[in-house]
């Protein structure tokens, strides 16, 4: 009955959990505020700030799991992809922390964990099945044959969604995180009350550049007459933004699901968190006869519980790696 300790430290959030055979004990999380005040994630901040923080939330992690150090038996912890002075504080504590205790080393591809966090919590996909990863920086569709037989059929040929969502905001003038603030003001507006055009992209692909592009020009076009027009349309403005990219994404997953005759839909990663993407989901399910797996809301944005899960399973195949391993930040999946 394994005992894992996993670290993620890929972008800005400091992240430990702890795996006791297949269960999660615990998954503490230290977010960093610091960005804030810039728009957007600085590395050389985001590293300083991993420094400070994993050594107490490693701490807080055994203590919520009631685990002491003597009883884990790995360490797992994100390789890539990411921002490289983010990994290297994780990876180089998980190897010290390994060596110090004797332990073995489990690498984990974070993209791989994103889609592997279905596999926390009940119920869990069947496979094959196709899980749509959405997060700042992806924005793939992934067949998934078993836990690491995986192969993106379609991906951005450019901007992900989540920038999509972010460059919105900003265009906006809301804060940094503006994803989110996005998905809350879109509760609150008409989402048909401004129409974009959907990218005509080959295949199974995505772009959102020209979206972003769109976006743009309709928000200085409409401010040269009216400038108060974000402000007294805010929220149509985020709903029929919001409608727009889920409405793009859920069109190629509709497509992919029928070429590949395959009803298992799961869909990850942070922007898998917008209230918008996951109720639209749910009415595609009924449509089409889906069976669609959300992840809980902890389990979408970076976090360690789901490279404890990926690491449990690479456990369990005697996957290890040397002490000699190095974080990659452009990671091949």
């Amino acid at each position: 009955m394994p005992v894992i300790l996993a670290i993620e430290s890929s972008c800005d959030e400091t992240s430990v959990a702890i795996c006791n055979n297949g269960k999660i004990t615990a998954n503490v999380i230290a977010n960093q505020t610091i960005h804030e005040n810039y728009g957007g994630v600085i590395p050389e901040l985001a590293s300083r700030v991993h420094q400070q923080n994993i050594v107490p939330v490693i701490q807080q992690a055994l203590i919520d799991a009631n685990v002491d150090k003597k009883e884990l038996n790995a360490v797992a912890f994100t390789r890539g992809p990411g921002l490289l002075g983010s990994l290297l504080v994780g990876v180089s504590f998980a190897k010290s922390f390994a060596l110090a205790l004797d332990l073995p080393l489990i690498s984990v591809n974070h993209m791989h964990a994103h889609i592997l966090a279905h596999f926390i919590d009940e119920p869990k996909p069947a496979f094959p099945f196709l899980c749509l990863t959405v997060s700042g920086g992806h924005t793939q569709i992934v067949l998934v044959r078993d836990y690491f037989d995986m192969e993106i059929v379609g991906e951005t040929l450019d901007d992900a969604a989540g920038e999509a969502f972010d460059k919105t905001a900003k265009i906006l003038n809301l804060p940094y995180p503006g994803g989110p603030l996005i998905d809350k003001h879109a509760k609150l507006g008409n989402p048909l009350a401004f129409k974009f055009p959907e990218p005509q992209i080959k295949d199974l692909n995505y772009s959102f550049s020209g979206l972003k592009t769109s976006i743009l020009y309709f928000i200085r076009k409409q401010e040269k007459e009216n400038p108060d027009f974000i402000s007294e349309h805010l929220n149509d403005i985020c709903a029929s933004v919001q409608y727009s990219i889920v409405h793009i994404l859920l069109n190629k997953l509709r497509k992919a699901a029928k070429a590949y005759g395959i009803k298992e839909i799961a869909i990850a990663g942070g922007v898998s968190a917008n209230s918008g993407l996951r109720a639209a989901l749910q009415e595609r399910a009924e449509e089409s006869g889906w069976n669609v797996y959300i992840p809980a809301f902890e389990y979408c944005t970076d976090n360690a519980a789901m490279i404890a899960i990926a690491g449990y399973q690479k456990y369990l195949n005697g996957d290890f790696v040397e002490q000699d391993v190095a974080p990659i930040s452009r990671m091949n999946f």
